[in-house]
C-alpha cells in the first residue's frame, strides 16, 4: 500500500507560480497529476514514468506546467508557471505500480492517491 501526501498549494495570482510536492511512501512506476473543480470531472494533468523519466501532459498545461520527480527521495513535484484563474482546483498526486499505461492521463489507471491540495488562482 503506497500512501502519498501533496504540499505546496496555496493561492496566487494570475501570471504566478506554485509548485507542488507529493511524498511517497513507496517507489512506485508511474505517477501523475490530477486536478477537480467541484461539480466538474476529474481532470488529468500530467504524469511520469519513474523508471525513466518520460512525461505526459494534458494540452491545458503544456509550456507552463512541468512534473518531475526526486527518486532517492521517492518524492513527485509539479511545477506550475503562469498560472490562469482556470488553473483553480484540488490538485491530487496518484501512483501506480504498474509502468504501463502512464501514457495515457486517466485517473481509473492509478489505485493510490493523496488527499489533495488547493489551488486558487486569482485573476
Amino acid at each position: 500500500q503506497v500512501q502519498l501526501v501533496e504540499s505546496g498549494g496555496g493561492s496566487v495570482q494570475a501570471g504566478g507560480s506554485l509548485r507542488l510536492s507529493c511524498a511517497a511512501t513507496d517507489s512506485t512506476y508511474c505517477m501523475g497529476w490530477f486536478r477537480q473543480v467541484p461539480g466538474k470531472e476529474r481532470e488529468g494533468v500530467a504524469t511520469i514514468y519513474t523508471g525513466g523519466g518520460s512525461t505526459y501532459y494534458a494540452d491545458s498545461v503544456k509550456g507552463r506546467f512541468t512534473i518531475s520527480q526526486d527518486n532517492a527521495k521517492n518524492t513527485l513535484y509539479l511545477q506550475m508557471n503562469s498560472l490562469k484563474p482556470e488553473d483553480t482546483a484540488t490538485y491530487y498526486c496518484a501512483a501506480r505500480t504498474s509502468p504501463f499505461l502512464c501514457a495515457i492521463i486517466r485517473g481509473s489507471n492509478f489505485a493510490y492517491w493523496g488527499q489533495g491540495t488547493q489551488v486558487t488562482v486569482s485573476s
